[in-house]
């Protein structure tokens, strides 16, 4: 289910302003940064050590001053290291999360699905 077009999510771009992130002591999120083509598509993490333990947000376009970014979301994550999935099987990167704020990682353009 990682990398998988679900229709479950709304993909409306958000505006400035319009997330509202769980984040505190020993609760972090993760942003990641993706390229416009994967607008739609849904990205899983799961903590290193449990792997079948996942959760996902769909690629939504984000708008702010410069213009528009891809990117998803995922707060409300218990501060430890967590596997980016590429796929259902292929793990892409691993990232450190730290409660009471965000990490942001950039999926790589070169990446394909």
């Amino acid at each position: 289910m990682s990398v998988g077009v679900h229709h479950h999510h709304t993909l409306a771009p958000s505006g400035q302003g319009t997330v509202v992130l769980n984040i505190g002591a020993g609760i972090g999120a993760l942003v990641i940064h993706t390229p416009g083509s994967l607008h739609g598509h849904e990205i899983e993490v799961s903590p290193v050590d449990d792997p079948s333990h996942r959760t996902h947000a769909a690629v939504r376009a984000r708008y702010v001053r410069d213009g528009v970014l891809f990117s998803v979301v995922i707060d409300g994550l218990p501060g430890g290291r967590y596997v980016v999935w590429r796929d259902p099987v292929t793990p892409l990167a691993e990232v450190d999360v730290s409660g009471g704020a965000v990490t942001e990682y950039t999926w790589s353009p070169e990446v394909n699905l």
